[in-house]
């Protein structure tokens, strides 16, 4: 909702400025479809050259979650907390029917209790990779913890495409405005014959071009990159959450702390309060 309510106050205050100061937008409508088809058309013809089909698609989808925001909410994180919980306290309990969670964690009563983080396979590969790595006693938890920040690192760099393509899209777009314009121009320049107020609209509808591909960059496109950015950052949180729980399981610290752990490094706005998760805690223990 945040993302409609934005780019209303700025096509009205843009467009209610403009009318305000005596501005017609017959001279803009008449252009804008022609204008949009040369800039609109060569942003996206440049996208496609720059970018593969897994890169089209993934910005296709990272456009999608700029209107509804992070994939991982509050109630994510609390139930990853849980999660990690059961699997460490049944490590520590009982390490081979441990093995039967994470080799086939599809069917695994645990984590079929919480389908949203079951269902991203990132998070189940990253859990089920670092217990099962523990199991093989590869549990230097300084080592675990450096592979485990380059494969986030590497996770992130990948999401964060999405934003690296928009922004370059909007980078280009006054440019691209420009030689929409210069098209223009041109255009009027082959009706230099004509009386001044037919030469002064045309020379209008250039200049649409060079309006329509700077309000485009820092209007839309830059502020959509922006937005993408973040919410690629925000998501990789909850894959920092997995780390850091496990690698305070490799130091041996009790589960109640290794939770602790992970709630204090969940960000102020996801982080679960500590009765909450208490209470979650509890009744996860009851209903194992």
């Amino acid at each position: 909702m945040i993302v409609f309510i934005g780019m209303a106050v700025i096509f009205v205050m843009v467009f209610g400025g403009y009318l305000a100061a005596g501005g017609k937008m017959g001279i803009i409508l008449k252009s804008l479809p022609y204008e949009m088809t040369m800039i609109g058309g060569a942003a996206v013809g440049a996208f496609v050259i720059s970018s593969d089909m897994g890169g089209i698609k993934h910005t296709l989808k990272s456009m999608g979650g700029v209107f509804k925001g992070a994939k991982w909410k509050p109630e994510d994180y609390r139930d990853l907390l849980c999660l990690l919980f059961e699997l460490i306290r049944l490590a520590r309990a009982n390490p081979v029917e441990l093995e039967e969670h994470i080799e086939n964690p599809e069917e695994s009563s645990i984590f079929s209790r919480y389908p949203k983080v079951l269902g991203d396979r990132e998070a189940v590969e990253l859990i089920c990779d670092t217990l099962r790595s523990a199991s093989m006693n590869f549990d230097d938890p300084h080592q675990v913890e450096e592979v485990l920040e380059k494969r986030m690192e590497a996770n992130l760099h990948h999401s964060l495409h999405s934003s690296h393509a928009m922004q370059t899209i909007a980078d280009g777009l006054p440019a691209l405005g420009i030689v929409a314009a210069v098209l223009g121009v041109i255009k009027t320049m082959g009706s230099i014959d004509q009386p001044p107020e037919i030469l002064g609209k045309l020379i209008g509808g250039a200049l649409v071009g060079t309006f329509l591909g700077v309000f485009l960059a820092y209007g839309l496109v830059g502020p959509f990159a922006t937005k993408m950015k973040t919410i690629a950052e925000e998501d990789a949180h909850f894959y920092q959450l997995i780390r850091e729980v496990l690698v305070a399981n490799l130091h041996n610290h009790a589960p109640n702390i290794c939770i602790e752990v992970g709630r204090q490094n969940t960000p102020s706005h996801f982080r679960p309060s500590f009765n909450a998760l208490e209470e979650a805690l509890k009744s996860t223990r009851e209903a194992a």
